[in-house]
């Protein structure tokens, strides 16, 4: 299947100049999207062994869910700031426009523990960056990295220190 053919372009949002993917039309149409997941599946596995999914908010969540269900391994979420009920660490990050803070419970990760991050869209690799610094802060060893797309052009993978990335969509 050509997932390309199946997302929807959005020119000028969030602000003029940039070409948003939107990925809700795959979301929306169920042979995309099982699609989607079953290939994100198999790319998974092509990972060290691990323990956790990491899914940062939102869109994480979206893909990182059901792969931690179907493979068997727990799922983290992380939020944006003052989302989660319990003690959290915290980062604060960069973003073209300014900053912004994410956050994890504290208890999220042992010391050792190894965990894949799924997130939906590899840009500027700002955000990824950002989770891995909330992983290793609790001692957490962070194995890969698996995106739905990937804006290579960006050149995102600077930013995250030689991990292995797996992206199952690329432009």
């Amino acid at each position: 299947m050509d997932l390309k053919q199946v997302l929807r372009h959005v020119p000028d949002f969030p602000k003029p100049g940039i070409d948003f993917i939107d990925i809700t039309t795959v979301l929306q149409d169920p042979v995309a999207l099982k699609y989607s997941l079953d290939e994100m599946g198999k790319l998974m596995m092509r990972f060290d062994d691990f323990d956790l999914i990491i899914g940062p908010e939102s869109r994480g969540f979206i893909f990182g869910m059901p792969l931690a269900y179907a493979h068997g391994k727990g799922f983290i979420p992380i939020r944006k700031k003052g989302k989660l009920p319990a003690r959290t660490i915290k980062v604060e990050y960069g973003l073209e426009y300014g900053t912004d803070v994410l956050e994890m419970h504290a208890d999220a990760i042992l010391p050792g523990q190894r965990v894949l991050i799924v997130d939906d869209l590899l840009a500027t690799g700002g955000t990824t960056e950002a989770n891995i610094r909330l992983v290793q802060e609790l001692g957490g060893v962070v194995v890969g990295i698996l995106y739905f797309i990937e804006l290579s052009f960006l050149n995102g993978r600077s930013k995250l220190g030689g991990i292995p990335v797996k992206t199952l969509v690329t432009f």
